[in-house]
């Protein structure tokens, strides 16, 4: 396999200025980072952060920047349950978000959603990113037919821009139900529009084979995040570990994405409560080059 292909989540080393993050990332060997849509190291509002700084540290380090892990379109709902396991988050600044982005019924909160989107978008095209993430709105089935409309609109400036859009497997609402995220996508009728394949996602929060998950989703796979981890004793929770240290058939799902065509970027995604992302995000890109060394 490629390794130039795999990028690390900077959400790992959230607790670093960016400029410290991309240095222990590229002394890894990484040579790619996806970022995260928080404080310090990235804000879809100019005022709270400058891309410059972004750009200029990923181009010190010689990082790419293939995708930005964004959570336009659910407004705080979507920032708050993401960020929210972080210690010692603290939402400073939620009046510059919406509630519930596209799951609102206040016009002006759908507008502003929509140009939260754009903004993501725009800064993907500044960075050279390949896609953005995002949120259908609170993740409600039930408001799915809600959502549709400004989606297609996001789609139409994603494509007009060449850039991705993809939701992760998450929770048990649409993100976590590989066959409702078809329904939207197909409802959404974009190639630009998708979903970040998470295997580990699927199994631990929606009790979802991830075999089967790949099968159902296989057209709408825009992006790719791995981590590993295995069943504990009780049979019902997941706990990570180190890269192969874990129960997921990465190869399986390497050998499925080359026979569908997936040419992307892979996400080897850290969270190891037990070792420090300093001294493991090596492991994790070892682990993961000595797992696909004949692919």
């Amino acid at each position: 396999m490629d390794m130039s292909r795999v990028t690390f989540p900077s959400i790992a080393l959230i607790h670093h200025p960016v400029d410290k993050a991309f240095e222990l990332i590229a002394a890894a060997g990484y040579k790619n980072t996806d970022v995260l849509e928080k404080a310090p190291h990235m804000s879809i509002h100019p005022e709270e952060f400058d891309l410059d700084v972004l750009k200029a540290a990923a181009e010190k380090y010689g990082l790419g920047i293939p995708w930005l892990n964004t959570y336009v379109g659910g407004g705080q709902h979507s920032r708050g349950s993401a960020w929210l396991h972080h210690p010692g988050f603290k939402f400073t600044n939620p009046d510059r978000y919406t509630a519930v982005g596209f799951g609102s019924e206040d016009p002006k909160e759908l507008e502003t959603e929509l140009q939260h989107v754009y903004r993501a978008i725009d800064m993907a095209v500044y960075l050279g990113a390949r896609g953005i993430r995002f949120t259908p709105g609170d993740d409600d089935p039930e408001k799915m037919d809600k959502y549709v409309p400004w989606l297609k609109k996001c789609a139409e400036y994603a494509e007009k821009n060449n850039v991705y859009m993809g939701t992760e497997n998450h929770d048990t609402g649409i993100m976590g139900r590989p066959e409702l995220l078809v329904e939207l996508f197909e409802k959404i009728g974009s190639s630009y529009v998708g979903v970040i394949y998470e295997p580990y996602n699927l199994m631990e929060q929606a009790g979802y084979d991830y075999r089967k998950a790949f099968e159902v989703m296989r057209d709408h796979i825009v992006h790719v995040h791995f981590k590993d981890g295995r069943l504990m004793a009780d049979l019902r929770n997941y706990k990570p570990t180190l890269m192969g240290e874990g129960e997921f058939d990465f190869r399986w799902v390497m050998n499925r994405l080359n026979e569908i065509g997936y040419d992307g970027p892979i996400a080897i995604e850290y969270e190891v409560a037990e070792v420090p992302p300093e001294e493991g995000l090596k492991q994790f890109y070892n682990g993961f080059k000595e797992m696909m060394s004949d692919l």
